[in-house]
């Protein structure tokens, strides 16, 4: 059969529904084949929205997203999401086409050879498992099968193949059989001083991370917490392991946490690090302070994750299924200790330090407005959150029932995440509603995907919190440029969302005052199968609070608590 056919029949074995692309002369051999199969043809107007919607694709099926784009401009397109996945463990297959082997530039001391040839496997090395381009059609299945097999391996991430034109349209001699990816085998797991430092401990804490999910554990986190008795606060990309109402769910902990998960880390004697690599964004620069004189074991299919930077740290090598397989079965022949105490004092904490309560500004409060924006949204499958404040206000206060996913973009921090993010996931979701949280800022950065999803007539509830700037990075410049706020405020504006919505066909509304939040939730929920566009204008100056005070320990916050002058050091998030 010809090549191209051959791996759009792959991609169909294995479980792909959906490919997220645009179009370019260098796949439109793949296009035609894909088009003739049970595999559906998303097309995007933009590679990168693209990529992000094969990475939410990914993340939520545990089957890699798969996304592809053309030689040159196309490929590079690709890259930032093809990062995001790298960074946030999300598994993905991109595919790229190349310009035939005869135009390749080889070993010539020249720049390029073939138009928009591109050496985008040489460019994604840095940002990929593996990325190879097949330069002998015999290699096709093999390298097939391995990007499959790798992208879902160990820690899950994306892949690279670079097809040259003239491969995919050679005839293969598919072969009858082929790899199939299983479970990562169980490691050896040693637990006999874990649990007894859980069950001696007073004040026990697991802190969990996007591991989690990207290893498909959230039910096993949640069974192991129960049947310990032991409180799970989450990192901003674990926040959807614990469901909001979960009595055992202390809050999210890190640079904008919730106050009282802060402190509540602050006051653990032992700590379970499950999923989380303890960056910066969870610890504040202090690490020695975040590590204190509790017992902290950290548990990663990483070895190289554990005392990279919080020293000292009780290591356990393991992917977290694995883990769990072992430590649920030994965990319920454990006769453990009630934590009443400890549970009452963080809800003491809870009670003293709301959420709703850090930020007084005039107008809309946003924490609350994410409060009653979850009231309403019980048919949610997922909340897919942008980059900026608005992204640290969704976090913090979102109240996420058990099977509601939270996906934004982590290690990449890119902002435009959220809209294309969104349409692999309702298509991930079989056409679940969505909901789309993003800032004026972040949005215009692929505002152009409204068109995909009234193509598509997904149900988006697509909500934009306008505050008229770069918030996040104008907040940065209120503390340390003396309020000259350069291309944040100064130089910056965006239109009026609405006004856009409506010409895309989308319904669409604007509120301004906390009075109209109840009827315009409601509102934009009034046709469920339906996208809907709303329009949040709060106050310019509304700071993201509270915020770890630089080069202090992660329980001393902003405002309440002054940073130190960063000196010699970058700050640990604008």
């Amino acid at each position: 059969m010809k090549a191209s056919d051959y791996i759009a029949r792959e991609l169909e074995r294995r479980g792909v529904r959906h490919v997220f692309e645009m179009s370019g002369g260098m796949i439109t051999h793949l296009l035609d084949s894909l088009a003739r199969t049970g595999v559906r043809i998303i097309s995007t107007h933009h590679e990168q929205a693209a990529a992000f919607a094969a990475d939410a694709t990914g993340r939520m099926t545990g089957i890699p997203g798969v996304a592809m784009a053309t030689s040159g401009p196309g490929a590079t397109n690709l890259l930032t999401g093809i990062g995001s996945c790298h960074f946030d463990s999300s598994p993905a297959v991109f595919i790229t086409g190349q310009v035939n082997r005869h135009e390749l530039r080889g070993e010539r001391p020249i720049r390029q050879l073939g138009f928009q040839e591109t050496d985008i496997v040489a460019m994604s090395h840095a940002v990929t498992k593996a990325a190879w381009q097949v330069t002998e059609l015999s290699d096709l299945p093999r390298l097939l099968d391995a990007a499959f097999a790798l992208a879902i391996a160990g820690r899950p991430g994306p892949v690279l193949l670079d097809i040259p034109m003239d491969i995919q349209r050679m005839d293969i001699e598919a072969p009858q059989d082929v790899m199939e990816a299983g479970e990562s085998p169980d490691a050896p797991v040693d637990l006999a001083e874990l649990f007894t430092a859980l069950r001696r401990a007073k004040k026990p804490l697991i802190l969990a991370g996007g591991g989690v999910w990207a290893s498909r554990s959230a039910s096993e986190l949640r069974d192991f917490a129960h049947v310990t008795g032991t409180p799970v606060v989450t990192s901003l990309m674990g926040r959807d392991v614990m469901p909001y109402a979960d009595p055992l769910h202390f809050g999210m902990i890190g640079s904008y946490g919730n106050r009282w998960a802060n402190l509540a880390i602050g006051a653990a004697d032992v700590l379970l690090v499950v999923g989380s690599r303890l960056d910066i964004r969870q610890t504040g620069a202090d690490t020695k302070s975040f590590r204190g004189e509790r017992t902290i074991f950290h548990v990663d299919c990483e070895s190289g994750e554990i005392n990279n930077r919080v020293a000292s740290c009780r290591g356990i090598v393991s992917d977290l299924r694995a883990f769990f397989r072992a430590a649920i079965p030994m965990a319920r022949a454990i006769s453990w200790p009630r934590r009443d105490a400890w549970l009452g004092d963080v809800d003491a904490l809870r009670r003293q330090w709301p959420d709703t309560k850090e930020l007084d500004v005039p107008g809309i409060n946003p924490n609350q407005f994410m409060h009653q924006l979850s009231r309403v949204s019980p048919d949610a499958a997922a909340y897919v959150v942008d980059v900026g404040q608005h992204q640290m206000w969704a976090a913090q206060s979102l109240e996420l029932a058990a099977e509601q996913r939270f996906l934004t973009s982590g290690g990449m921090g890119s902002m435009g995440f959220a809209l294309p993010a969104a349409i692999g996931t309702a298509f991930a979701t079989a056409g679940k509603p969505i909901v789309v949280i993003a800032g004026d800022g972040g949005f215009q950065s692929n505002i152009q995907e409204l068109q995909t999803v009234v193509r598509n007539r997904l149900p988006l509830k697509i909500v934009i919190v306008n505050n008229g700037c770069h918030g996040m990075v104008r907040q940065f410049q209120e503390r340390y440029f003396d309020q000259r706020y350069q291309s944040t405020y100064w130089g910056y504006s965006a239109p009026d969302f609405a006004r856009i919505g409506e010409a895309y066909g989308i319904p669409s509304r604007t509120i301004s005052l906390p009075a109209d939040v109840e009827s315009a939730v409601q509102w934009l929920w009034g046709s469920p199968s339906d996208a809907a566009l709303l329009q949040v204008m709060i106050d310019t100056f509304a700071n993201a609070y509270p915020k770890i005070a630089f080069g202090r320990p992660n329980t001393e916050m902003e405002p309440y608590s002054t940073p130190l002058a960063m000196g010699g050091h970058r700050d640990d998030g604008a």
